[in-house]
Parts: structure tokens; sequence; C-alpha cells
């Protein structure tokens, strides 16, 4: 297997290195058709025909890059005009860096060093210079050169042009044929892939363009504040190089730092270009670009690295344009094809697992401090009761279950910081820190003793109205403590007056008024506990609290129990802690 995999590799590699001749143009016509298609959409929902919104979008294109290469001559020829100056204060500037850089003992070590010329030198006097002879080249042969120098560019552009039209012209043919060649089986999932991979390109190209022609348009306006002549023509390099990944951020700051220094003799428009741009650059890279496309592209960072260091190796600059939707292609065809999964899931944005399983993952590993960023994250967006449900305890049963020896106590301090972190609402100090990884108690346990140092006994005060204290409760053990506990926290985390004792450890009646101040006891579902005692402690229970409703949530694993005898000895039975939430929140607005 192994070498059969070695075998396809070469040949496809051998195949896009050898073949980039006639796969070039062919790949830039199919990349740009994407890129295109959601402009011809649109003109088709104005009323257009497909042929008229093909053409209509192909004109506007390329009228708007007419208009915009015609703007740019007009600063390159305006540019033109003031190279010499530029050029001459370019070799000021580096007479005087190369002086700066030099000390001036290792200037003077050559001289002192040198030795004197000899009597022969001095007689024989300067030597005969050789003359050589050149043949003027012929007006024809210019003429050629230019148009080869002409004719390639174009002649490529017009090729990719004609293939575009016909592409777009003929692209449900296409896409019939496509499916036809895989074969009737895999025809939904090849269709899926089809339309994923042509929304991701057509989405990274579109937000892509408006991100860097933003851009521009913004670094051209800064410069322009700044004295900087021809602002336009570099605002328009650095929104050409941004389609470049990485690479051509830094070309484009390092030809407006050179420019700048080449503008006036002193050296403060230089230094103020350079904050500009990378203040501007920042910005864009690191707050704009996550929140309009970063994540919707598909692929990680890493990723985007990587690909463009293989395009560019096997394609060259064309392959460093066409990097980023070619490997997101291939990403998304991963998904649906086998052999492409590997690629799928080492350069996705994020590999084919939930947050559950993060969460394990994390969770072994003791990454405390990832676990509670995520779970800021999550909770930015939800609440704290379906990251419970959906997250935490998901990802703590699938730990459970393949925690090896001597993980146990890692898991126990790592679980606690994070329940602490969710609880205070930020992240443990590290005084709190050394405390958790000393933890020989149940986590259920230390959250409860944390309350009740921080409350008091009763967790909270007893001048509270009616029937507006929620009881949570449990069985004495590990697993049913720590979910107990964790419905407290849902439960104060909506500002609910939630409060937490264990069955056969506290009596709920000796508490001042607990008949009138309580409103519903929640009862963890027996996990662990033996089922006659925990039938035994709840029906004490009812007896000390006779009008107060009694709930349970089962959880969504197998736990060995029967559901019918535990729903005879409570009120309810839900199936998670946003059910749970949804439950008391009426009676609080009641």
């Amino acid at each position: 297997m192994k070498v059969n995999f070695a075998v396809t590799a070469a040949c496809v590699l051998g195949l896009l290195y050898f073949g980039r001749e006639v796969l070039q143009p062919v790949v830039t016509a199919l990349v740009l058709s994407l890129a295109l298609a959601p402009l011809i959409r649109t003109m088709g929902g104005l009323g257009l025909s497909r042929v008229n919104s093909t053409f209509g979008a192909l004109a506007l294109v390329i009228v708007v890059f007419a208009c915009t290469f015609a703007m740019l001559g007009a600063n390159v020829l305006a540019l033109t005009s003031d190279l010499p100056q530029y050029t001459a204060e370019i070799r000021a500037k580096s007479r005087s860096l190369e002086e700066l850089a030099q000390h001036p003992l290792a200037r003077l070590a050559p001289q002192l060093l040198e030795e004197p010329p000899s009597a022969t030198t001095l007689e024989t006097g300067p030597r005969p210079v050789p003359v050589e002879i050149r043949e003027h080249a012929s007006t024809s042969d210019s003429i050629a050169k230019a148009i080869g120098v002409v004719s390639g560019p174009l002649g490529e552009a017009f090729l990719v042009l004609v293939l575009m039209i016909f592409i777009l012209l003929d692209r449900e043919n296409l896409r019939d044929r496509v499916l036809r060649l895989v074969g009737q089986r895999e025809v939904s999932r090849t269709i899926k892939g089809l339309e994923d991979a042509a929304e991701g390109v057509s989405r990274f190209f579109f937000t892509q363009l408006l991100l860097n022609l933003t851009f521009g348009v913004v670094v051209s306006i800064a410069l322009w504040l700044i004295d900087i002549p021809h602002a336009a023509l570099w605002g328009a390099l650095c929104a050409a190089l941004r389609f470049v990944p990485y690479i051509g951020a830094l070309i484009a700051g390092a030809a407006i730092a050179l420019f700048a220094a080449a503008v006036e003799p002193g050296w403060s428009l230089a230094v103020y270009a350079i904050v500009v741009f990378i203040v501007l650059e920042v910005f864009v890279a690191n707050v704009i670009e996550p929140r309009v496309y970063g994540h919707s592209v598909g692929m990680s960072p890493l990723a985007v690295i990587v690909s463009a260091l293989f395009w560019g190796a096997i394609w060259g600059p064309l392959g460093l344009l066409l990097s980023t939707p070619l490997t997101l292609c291939i990403v998304v065809g991963g998904r649906y094809i086998k052999s492409l999964e590997p690629i799928s899931i080492m350069f996705a944005e994020s590999p084919n697992t939930n947050e559950a399983q993060r969460f394990y993952h994390r969770v072994l590993s003791g990454d405390a401090n990832a676990i509670i960023e995520d779970a800021r994250a999550f909770l930015r967006k939800s609440t704290l009761a379906r990251y419970c449900d959906k997250v935490l305890l998901p990802g703590l049963g699938m730990a459970a279950a393949s925690l090896q020896s001597g993980q146990e106590s890692r898991l126990r301090a790592t679980v606690a910081m994070v329940a602490d972190s969710l609880e205070a609402g930020q992240a443990p100090s590290r005084a709190r820190r050394r405390k958790i990884s000393m933890l020989d108690e149940n986590v259920g346990a230390h959250l409860r003793h944390q309350r009740e140092e921080r409350l008091g006994r009763w967790q909270g005060s007893l001048d509270v109205p009616a029937r507006s204290v929620i009881i949570c409760t449990s069985m004495p053990g590990v697993r049913e403590e720590f979910v107990s506990e964790l419905l407290v926290l849902v439960f104060r985390d909506a500002k609910l007056d939630a409060r937490s004792f264990v069955l056969d450890q506290a009596d709920p009646a000796a508490d001042p008024g607990a008949d009138n101040l309580v409103s519903t006891v929640f009862v963890t579902y027996p996990i662990e506990s033996a089922p006659a005692a925990w039938i035994a402690a709840v029906t004490e229970l009812r007896a000390a609290l006779p009008d107060v409703q009694l709930v349970t949530i089962r959880p969504r694993d197998d736990v060995g129990n029967e559901h019918a005898t535990v729903a005879s000895h409570v009120d309810l039975v839900l199936q998670s802690f946003e059910e749970a939430l949804a439950f008391v929140t009426p009676s609080k607005n009641a």
C-alpha cells in the first residue's frame, strides 16, 4: 500500500511539473471561472440569459481592469520622469549606510597592510586596455525580440480568456461529464464536493478582492497624507501583491520603504511610511481578516504557507497566486474522496473533530488553558448549559473511558481549574492553580467547599423571596457530585439562586425555612451509586420537602439503571442541562 501511494504521488508530482505548460492555462481558467461565478449569478438574477450574463460579467471585468491599468500607467510615466532624482538619492543613502556599517579600524587595516607599488610597476606604466568589437543588432532582430516579449504574456492571457469563456458557457455540460466519469454510485457525493469547492473558491476570491482593494485604497490615502508621491501607484501595488500569501505583503512594504527613502534626504519619511504600512497590515491581518474571511477559507494558516511553498516550487509565480484556491479545492475534495482525506485532515482549518473531542484531547494532555480559551469562545455565542451538554460532559465521558493509570490526578486538577474558571468568569490565578494541583478530594466537593468559603454555610443569604432557591443534590460520589455542581454553575450563570448539598451528608429540612424558600430540587441521576441507596435517599428527601418538585436529568450515555424505577421516584425526568434551565426559568419570571 505504501509503495503504491509513493508511486502515485511521484506520478502526480511529475505530471504537475512537466505538464505545467498545458495545465497552467487550464487550471487558471477554471479558478477564474469560479471567481466570476458570483458576478454571473448576480447578472443572471437581473433577468439576463446565461450567455448574456457571462459576456456581460467578462466585459465589466475587462473594462474595470483597463481603466485601472490606464490610471496606473499614467502614474508609472510620472514616476519614470522623476526616477533619476530618486536613483541618486538611493545611491547617496546606500553610501552613507555602508560607511556607518564599517568600523573605522576595519577600513584602516587594509590601508596599513597594503604593499607600496614596486619599481617595475612604476616603470612599466599603465597596461593597455583590450578593445572588443561588437556587431550592432539589426532592426529586424530587435523587432522580433520585442514581439516575443509582448506576445508571450499576452498570448497566454488570451489563451486563458478563451478557455475561461468556453468553461463558463459549457459549465453544465462539463459537470455532467464529470458525474458520468465518476459513476452513478458517487453522484451525490461528487455533486456536493463540486458545489462546496466552487462555493469555497468563489467566496475566497470575492472576499479577498474586496479586502485587498480596500487595503490598497487605505494605504494610498495614508501615504498621500504623509506626502509620499504617487501614492495611488503604491496603494495599487499593495492591493495586487497581497494576493500572494504572506510574501506579497513583505515585498510591498519593502518597496514602499525603499521609495520613501529615495524621496527626501532624511530618513523621517521612510520611517513614517514603514510605521503606517506595518500598523495597517497588522491590523488587517489580525483583526479584519479573521472577521471577514479568515475562517471562511477553510484552511489553517500553516496550510496556506505550505501550499504557497509547494505550488510556487512547482509552477513559479503563477503557482503562488493560485496556491490557496488550488489547495482549498483539494481540501474540500478530501471530505468526499477517500484518497484525498489525509490532505484534508492536515490542511483543513480544523480537523474533523467536534468540540467534545477537542476537549477530550486537551483534558488528557492537561492543557487547561486551551480548554478555558475554547470555553470562552463557545460561551460568547451560546450558554453554559449548552456547553455542558455538548462539550464538557461528552468530553469527560470519553476521557473517563480511555483513562490510563496515573492520569487521574491530572484529570481531576485540570477539570477543577476549568470549572473554577467557568464559575469565576476569569482564568485562575497562580495561587489557585497551585491549590487545585494538590487536590485530593473529588472536583464536585472542591467546588462546593469553594462556594461555602465564599458565601457561607448556606451558600448565600436566607433573606430571599419564597420559592426562589434551587437545590442541586446528589449521592456521595465523584461523578454525581460533579454533575450536581455543574448544574449549580449553570443556574448561577443564568442569575438564579442555586445551592447544593450531598444526600446522606446533610438534612435539607434542618435549614431555616427550607420548605418555603426552595422551589425545585434537582437530584442527580444515579450514575455510580446503588439504586437502592439512591431510592432510599430520595424517599427521605421527599418526606422532608413534600411540597417541592423533584427533578432529575438522565445522562445520554447508558448508566445501567432502569429508567422506569428512577422516574417513579421523581416528578420529572429531563434530558439535558438546557431543558433544566428552560424548566426553572419561567418560575423565576413568574
